[in-house]
């Protein structure tokens, strides 16, 4: 298309849009669009044609319709904490900004339920629900600035996820806007519900490809009576991996299962200032809940198995505030790592824990063979390790080695029965590696799912879906 066709094209979508939300919540302008360019992953970026700010769930839909009819990209936009450049618009486009859409809409306290909108902050949820001891789980290291649609588009996890499970477990209803302009909604306030396909679980960890979440109904569970925090800390971040597995097949579930080796323990200590033992070679950060005596019975059991697994210390948290202030400090890993080095590149792949020791091994090697950086932490109480690479991208070489020593990552993950991605997404990073987890006949099952709903490919082209995919490694070494 010429540019002035182009043009011409684009001055159209915006009256219509402007119809539709009103001249101050459509922007074109240069820095506005640039604001949104981009999102929490390293090195993407591109410009939309248009920012647009629904109010309503039925100006969404109206956007929608409008998008399909013009065959004009759409982007649904939180606060962009993704780690995948799920949000990135990387073929113009509307970037459909939530932040209107942010209210809570209501707490049912007889049905155990919140309902709000894909724009509220999920603190805000979190923290609203706990005033009437009540509890919302899932709990992403972003909760302070993510907002619950995004959680909901790429099915976030968190630290508490070995024992309460990820965003999906929680979602009960929704009401989605499609790419045709409808609106449905989807489950409801039921603990049993088996009419028809679970379409509220399509939608979730869906990546914005096939709708629009404008309405969220989340499941909450009573707050639990008490916890209590241990750190256990380790001169063998294998004999580490191995405690992991222990205190599981002891049938113990904690709440949180945390692992960081040295590298990120230091860089933790020198953001937070709170006393981290950096001398060691990695840790555990361990929280059970419930009961009182249910938790000291099993913080006492997890602490003999940290020992007998070669633990040089095991430490409890003397106070409440000690240890809220070591959960804050592990929610910073990143921002701390981030601070090192000109480019911070995190991956979340993620095995069955029985082979976390194996997986943790597995990246020092990696990282060793490749001649990078890459510090280790993550959940690995349910597996999901994130290894993070400090790098800077301006150098082509390094950055090519990189890509190298990730792809064998995820090669060595699917090895040992595990997945690209654990809490991410898919995205643009992982898309060219989807195809060795699903194969191609579960790709085109995806395709065929997507073509049903979205048939003009409008919703988050790019994403999830690679136009073309990487071979795959003949051995790992």
């Amino acid at each position: 298309m010429s540019s002035s066709k182009m043009d011409k094209k684009l001055g159209k979508i915006k009256e219509r849009l402007i119809e539709i939300v009103g001249t101050e919540n459509v922007d074109d302008t240069t820095s506005g669009r640039l604001v949104y360019s981009y999102d929490a992953t390293p090195n993407f970026q591109a410009l939309p044609d248009f920012v647009v700010s629904p109010r309503t769930a039925e100006e969404v839909a109206a956007i929608l319709k409008l998008c399909t009819e013009t065959s004009t990209p759409v982007y649904t936009r939180g606060s962009g904490t993704n780690l995948c450049a799920d949000t990135c618009p990387l073929k113009g486009g509307v970037v459909l900004l939530m932040k209107h859409l942010n209210k809570i809409l209501e707490l049912d306290k007889e049905n155990l339920t919140i309902t709000v909108q894909p724009g509220t902050i999920t603190k805000e949820i979190t923290d609203r629900v706990e005033k009437e001891d009540l509890f919302y789980p899932p709990d992403p290291s972003s909760m302070k600035i993510s907002t619950i649609g995004g959680n909901l588009a790429e099915n976030s996890g968190g630290l508490r996820g070995l024992k309460y499970g990820v965003t999906k477990d929680y979602a009960m209803a929704l009401q989605v806007a499609l790419p045709n302009g409808e609106l449905i909604r989807t489950g409801g306030k039921l603990t049993k519900d088996v009419a028809g396909y679970d379409l509220t679980h399509l939608f979730v960890g869906s990546e914005g490809t096939l709708g629009v979440i404008t309405e969220a109904t989340l499941k909450l569970i009573p707050k639990p009576e008490t916890q209590k925090t241990i750190l256990a800390l380790y001169q063998d971040i294998e004999a580490a991996g191995r405690s992991v597995s222990a205190i599981i097949a002891n049938k113990m579930i904690p709440v949180t299962l945390e692992f960081l080796d040295q590298d990120t323990l230091k860089a933790v200590e020198d953001f937070a200032h709170i006393g981290l033992p950096t001398d060691a070679k990695a840790i555990l950060l361990i929280v059970q809940d419930g009961p009182q005596e249910i938790v000291d019975r099993d913080i006492h059991k997890i602490a003999e198995i940290c020992r007998a697994e070669q633990a040089v210390d095991v430490r409890l948290a003397s106070s409440d505030e000690e240890a809220e202030e070591l959960a804050t400090a592990r929610r910073s890993a990143l921002s701390a790592l981030a601070r090192l080095k000109p480019t911070t590149i995190l991956e979340d792949a993620t095995v069955p824990r029985s082979e976390i020791a194996t997986m943790v091994r597995a990246i020092s090697d990696v990282a060793q063979k490749y001649n990078v950086r890459i510090s280790t932490f993550g959940h690995a109480g349910d597996g999901n390790l994130h290894p993070t690479c400090l790098t800077d991208a301006r150098d082509e070489e390094e950055m090519t080695r990189v890509e190298e020593a990730f792809a064998e990552i995820f090669e060595k993950a699917i090895e040992l029965g595990g997945t690209l991605t654990g809490e991410h997404g898919v995205g643009v990073t992982k898309a060219p590696y989807l195809e060795w987890k699903l194969g191609k006949a579960g790709i085109e099952v995806m395709r065929g799912i997507k073509q049903s709903i979205d048939p003009k490919g409008i919703m988050n082209p790019g994403k999830v879906f690679a136009e073309h995919s990487k071979e795959r490694l003949v051995s790992v070494q």
